[in-house]
Formats: C-alpha cells, structure tokens, sequence
C-alpha cells in the first residue's frame, strides 16, 4: 500500500480524543511523534480512478447561479466594453496602433467587470442569505493542533498572541481539545534564544496542563510550506486536524472551536476558510488597509465564497485543514528548472487548495464566520517588499495553471492570482500606447491615402463622445464594488457606528478612494518593475516582514521613488507639449508619480495615522470595540517586549550563565545530528577554533560572528566547550550587534 493509500485509510481510522490514554513528557518541549508520510504531488499524472467519493451529495444550485450571473455578466460587460472601445477608434479605419489600444483597453476592462459583477453577488448575498454565526458546541471529538510558524519575528508579539488565543480557546471549556505549536524557522541566534525564554515563561505561566510546544528547525527549507510540512511527516498522525496560523494571526476562541466542529460535522471538507479583517494598524497607509479591508471586505468576500461554494481557495493562514488528506494528496513538487519560475512554489496555498479539490475534498469559506484577525504592511515600501514575493509566487502558476486533473474553479484562482500581477504591466502598456496615438495625431502628418488601393482613405479619428461615455463607464464599475461596501456598512448598525457614523464613514470612504486613485500608478510602476525582473531571470529571496509601525528613513524613500517622480515630471511635460487634454486625462496617474515621494513618507508616518483616528477618520469597530483576543494579546506584547528589555544578556552568555536553561536548551536540541567528515560549514569550524583560541566567554563572544553564534547553539558539543570557559567578561566583549 502506497504512503498516500495509507494516509487515507486512516482518515477514518482516527482515534478520538482521548486525555486518559496520551501520557506526555511534560519536561519535553515536543509531544511523542507522529509521522504522516507527505510525499510530493505530480502535476502531470492524475487518475480519475483515486479522486476520493464524498459521503453525501450536495447540490449547489445557489453557487452555480453565482458563477453563472458573476462570469456571464463579466463577459457580457466585456463584450460591450470591446464593442464601445472598437467603435470609438474605428471612426476612420483602424490602425495597428489603435488595435493594440483595444486589445489592452479589453484585458484590463476585463478584470475590472469581473471584479465588479462579483461584488454585487457578494451584496446581494450579505443582504438576504448570510448565516448567522454558529453557537460553540457542546463538545468535540477530535484533537486539532493549531500551529504557528514563525521566521525572526520578535518573540513578544507572537508568544502574546498564541497566549490570547490559547485563553479563549480554554475559556470555552473545550480546551483539551487543542495542541499548541510555535513551528521555527529562525536563524537569528538572539531570536532564536528569545523564543526558548519566552516558551517557558509561557508554560510556567499557562501550567502544566496547557498542552503548548516549541519546535525549532536549523534550516527553513521549503519555507512555510516546508515548515508545515515538516511538522506533518514527524507529528501529524497526533491530529484529525490542523488551523495554520500566520505570525500576524490572533482568532477568538469562538473562531477557532467553530472551525474544528465545522470540520468534525463535515468529513467532505478538507480545508475550510476564514475571512481575516486587519487590525492593530496606526500609520495612515495601514489604516487605509485596515479600513478598506473593513468596509469593502466583506463584499468582496462574501462574492467570491457565493460563486466558489465547496470548490473554493486557501490563503495560507487561518484556516482549519484535514491533516491526513493534506498529507496524502498536498505534498509540494519541486519545478523543474531554476527560481523564479522553477525550483519551491513560493504561492504554495493556491496550489495545495488545488490539489485537496483533486483528491475529492471540498475547499470552501465562511465569511460571516468572523473572530479571524491579521495585520498589514505599514508602509508602501513595506507592502512592496511583500508583493515582490506574491508576484513571484502568482507567476509561478503559470507552471501550474495546466496541471492535469485539476478542477475548472481552480485554474480561474491561478488566472486571477496571476492577472493580478500582469494587470499593471497591461496598464502601463495602454497608457504608452494612448499617449502615443495623442502624439501620433499632434505631430506626425497623417497618411490618409497609403500605397495599397482602397476607395476610401483612413482617418485617424476618434468618437470623443463615445470615448466620454465609455470612460464614465469604466470608472462607475471600477467605484461601484466601494460603493457596495459603503452602503452595506451604512445599513448594518454595528458596522455604522463602529466606523463613527454615517458622516465619518462617508468621508473616510471618499479619502480612501483618493489616495488609491494617487497610489494606484505608483503601485502600478512598482508591480510592473517586479514582473520584469521575474521575467528576466531574477529570484525575489525571502526576507522576514517588517510588521511594526514606524518611519523609513527619508534618504530609503527618495531612492526607492526618485524614478517614479521623474517619470511623473517626464510626463508631465511631454503632456503639456502635446495637448492639455492628455494632461487632464492622465492628470491622476501623473500627480501620483510626482507626489510619490511624499505619499510614501506621509502615510507610512505614525503621527499621521493617529491623527486620522483622533478625527474619527478611517476607524473600523474592531478598532472602537477592540475584540477581547486582540486587546490581550497587544497588553501580552507589551509586558512581554519590556521582559525581553531586561534581558540584554547576548544569547550564548545566557546560556552559560543560566544552568537550568542551558540544560533545556540542550535537551531540545536535535538528537539526530551527526557531523560526517567533509560536511562541516565554515561557520561551525570558525566557531570551534575561536572558542579553542579564547582564554574567557566573554573574548569568545567578541569574536564570534552570527552565523557562528548560530552554529553553536545547534551543536551541543561546542556549547558545553564554550561553557567550560572562565565567565569573566573583559570590557572589550562586544553585543551582537556589533558583532
């Protein structure tokens, strides 16, 4: 029987929940192990015969009326829009020029129809058919582990979050029913050792019974989607299921408990979603995130969970997932060739929603489920430095996009995925191709008779009044998924007056929409520079996220938008020589550019935001009415950053210094390891000659590097060699941060 058989057959096979019978080393920083074999997907082999039966027929009439209403009414939106578009060039024959402006003019209105039919199914559905939340259950019979996979964030805000979570969850009286998992990935040395300290502080303060973990592994490899991974293949044969945070994710205890006794009701579900809102964000680019998120959201959610019904799309966190059909049917293959188009999938949810849905589980969401918070980037540099990888990851589909066997619904996610990215670029394209035409017709003479023989000659003309006409129809379905969510807030009480009322919401709606009008070119420039570098050849890396709120230098923004205002000013320019009218039409691309510079620095400016929300301007009700989880994690955070501050020890002299925490360091550490002649890095051969060199701790610590330090604390041998060491610390030892 193959791994996958296996896995599967033990679906049913689960042992219920049972505290009696699992004794667990409560020293241990991990429970007993599990393993799931998880072994990688092919994308060219797929048998009808394997796809899994689901146990009950469900007909999904309301989802195929969506689809039919949102795609048809798209493509007749588009269809119309083609035909305007062609009759406003066609007025005196057709140029090659003024083809390509129709072709782009359609793949852009295209996206923008889509988008807008889908907002009004998702309006209609929040009117009259959204659900009311479920009421927690009375009990549930399967253990769920809720795992947290961290990269060098600081400790204080994820340990915080996982605690405000963990005390909800026990606050419903269902808490036996859950496992609690910070997966690491860090290489960080000092964060690494910060995560250690605040792990058992966290178990000293939860008890005993409060069944937490820590995990760390020395090389991230596969990143997230390998994080998880790895957890499966060496625990997941403990859980029935698994909710999948990000390092940015805070659910109630409500949230959490209804999505595994949604998932225990329903054993044709293999992933189930959540719709995140934004919260804990200050300076003004976040909290115009946080606030269009809030507003229009909702809309937008609820179109595309009417039109997926159980044929739906993973977002990589907060979600709750079928442990073993995840790891009989998810496994990530390596694609071949080299990064950015070959090598790990980067996008790896979209991809592993597609392979549950071709394994016969069902993928869908609850977006009035409510209870799921993230955070945002909070700056636009920031943001770019995150949409740099999500381009990468989305054009990597198009590896995917044909993969055999997959279902129709998912191959419209990688379009829309990639689309998303390939838009700006389409953009652009049709901006130079319009101003070339405007410049085509202000100074280059017509050649209204060619060398080929017609009867009539052609007249570069076009229809002004249809092209008004078309414009004021663009820009009314590009608005009217805003409105939609405005006129939504207004209607529900709770959202009114969480947002500060009618006025202020109204007001806060029509800012939000300027400052996406003057960001949209930048953001435009920005997302074409990354397709192109992707298109050339070039790997995005993975950086950990900058999440707290904060300034950029003002000499990193000039340099990362300089060529952004010189194209505004160019344009500018150009426009006014060539005809006022293009400077007015183009007159909100052009004021974006050249204001770029100081948008970027003013929205990402804390005093900024905080001024906004002393006016009541762009408030959200999770921010009026914080939700409980949140409001203790952020007081968690607090008290835990100002723990951290008091321990300015660098990692390795805590180790030293601390015997009962240098023993559970020790023990956590990998048993495993085993150095073979010729695969010895140079970090770890630096590190034992400089500590075989120094004469105390504190010489060794002022010469060890990094990535040396790093090595240490993963090898117990040079840990118990550095701490033989004399622990007098000369005044020449240096922190980390010199190092």
């Amino acid at each position: 029987m193959t791994d996958s058989a296996q896995n599967e057959s033990a679906v049913t096979k689960f042992r219920p929940l049972d505290q009696t019978s699992d004794a667990i080393d409560r020293n241990a920083c991990t429970p007993p192990e599990a393993p799931l074999a998880m072994p990688p997907q092919s994308l060219n082999r797929c048998s009808p015969a394997e796809r899994r039966q689901g146990t009950a027929r469900r007909r999904e009439i309301g989802a195929w009326v969506a689809r039919l209403f949102v795609f048809g009414g798209a493509f007749a939106l588009t269809a119309y829009g083609a035909h305007e578009m062609y009759e406003v060039v066609a007025v005196g024959g057709v140029t090659p020029l003024e083809w390509a402006l129709v072709f782009l003019f359609v793949a852009n209105f295209s996206w923008i129809a889509l988008a807008f039919t889908s907002a009004i199914a998702g309006f209609v559905w929040s009117l009259f058919f959204a659900p009311k939340p479920p009421a927690l259950p009375s009990a549930l019979r399967e253990r769920t582990a809720i795992v947290m996979p961290i990269y060098n964030e600081a400790p204080a805000r994820v340990f915080a979050a996982l605690q405000a979570m963990i005390e909800e969850v026990q606050a419903t009286g269902l808490g036996a029913a859950f496992e609690w998992f910070f997966l690491s990935d860090s290489t960080d040395p000092e964060i690494f050792i910060a995560e250690e300290r605040a792990y058992l502080a966290m178990r000293e303060r939860l008890g005993q019974d409060c069944r937490l973990y820590y995990r760390h592994r020395p090389k991230n490899v596969g990143r997230k989607s390998g994080n998880i991974q790895d957890f499966i293949t060496r625990w997941g044969g403990r859980y029935a299921h698994m909710v999948v945070l990000d390092a940015d994710s805070t659910m109630t205890g409500h949230a959490i408990v209804t999505l595994a006794a949604t998932m225990e009701a329903d054993p044709d579900a293999g992933i189930i979603q959540t719709l995140p809102l934004i919260v804990n964000r200050n300076t003004l680019f976040a909290r115009i995130q946080q606030f269009a998120a809030r507003i229009y959201g909702p809309v937008i959610g609820a179109g595309v969970a009417s039109w997926m019904g159980r044929a739906g799309n993973y977002w990589g966190h907060n979600a709750i997932i079928r442990t073993r059909a995840f790891a009989a049917h998810c496994g990530l293959p390596s694609l071949r060739g080299r990064p950015p188009f070959g090598g790990h999938i980067l996008s790896h949810d979209f991809v592993e929603a597609a392979f549950m849905l071709r394994a016969g589980y069902d993928v869908y969401m609850l977006p009035a489920l409510g209870g799921s918070f993230e955070e945002s980037p909070p700056s636009l540099i920031d943001l770019s430095a995150r949409d740099r990888r999500w381009c990468q990851g989305n054009l990597q589909h198009l590896r995917v996009l044909s993969a055999k066997g997959f279902h129709l619904a998912s191959r419209q996610h990688f379009a829309t995925g990639i689309m998303a990215y390939v838009a700006s670029p389409l953009w652009m394209l049709q901006l130079f191709v319009g101003i070339a035409l405007v410049l085509q017709a202000s100074y280059i003479r017509p050649e209204y008779f060619t060398s080929e023989f017609t009867l009539f000659p052609t007249w570069p003309r076009f229809d002004a009044a249809r092209s008004l006409s078309l414009f004021a129809l663009t820009m009314t379905i590009l608005l009217l998924p805003k409105i939609f969510g405005l006129a939504l807030a207004l209607i529900q009480t709770k959202t009114r007056r969480g947002g500060g009322g009618a006025f202020r919401l109204i007001v806060s709606t029509l800012f939000e929409i300027v400052m996406s009008a003057l960001l949209a070119p930048i953001m435009m420039l920005i997302q074409s520079g990354h397709v192109m570098h992707f298109v050339f050849g070039f790997d995005t890396g993975w950086d950990p996220q900058r999440r707290d709120d904060g300034s950029i230098p003002f000499g990193a923004i000039v340099r990362r938008h300089r060529a952004h205002v010189a194209l505004g000013f160019l344009s500018l320019i150009a426009g006014l020589s060539i005809s006022p009218s293009l400077v007015a039409w183009m007159s909100p691309t052009i004021l974006g550019l050249i204001l770029a510079i100081f948008l970027s620095w003013a929205t990402g400016l804390l005093a900024v935001g905080l001024a906004f929300r002393r006016l009541g301007l762009l408030m959200t009700p999770e921010e009026r009415n914080e939700p409980p989880v949140v409001a203790r994690a952020n007081v968690l955070a607090r008290e835990l950053a100002e723990t951290e501050a008091l321990k300015s020890d660098e990692e390795l002299y805590a180790i030293a210094a601390d015997a009962q925490f240098w023993a559970a360091h020790v023990a956590w550490l990998p048993r495993n390891l085993r150095r073979r002649d010729g695969n010895i890095s140079a970090e770890w051969a630096l590190a034992e000659a400089k500590i075989a060199e120094a004469e105390t701790l504190g010489e060794a610590l002022s010469w060890l590097h990094p990535k040396e330090r790093m090595a240490i604390l993963l090898d117990r041998r040079l840990i118990e060699r550095l701490s033989r060491l004399p622990r007098e610390r000369p005044l020449a030892a240096v922190s980390l941060a010199g190092a």
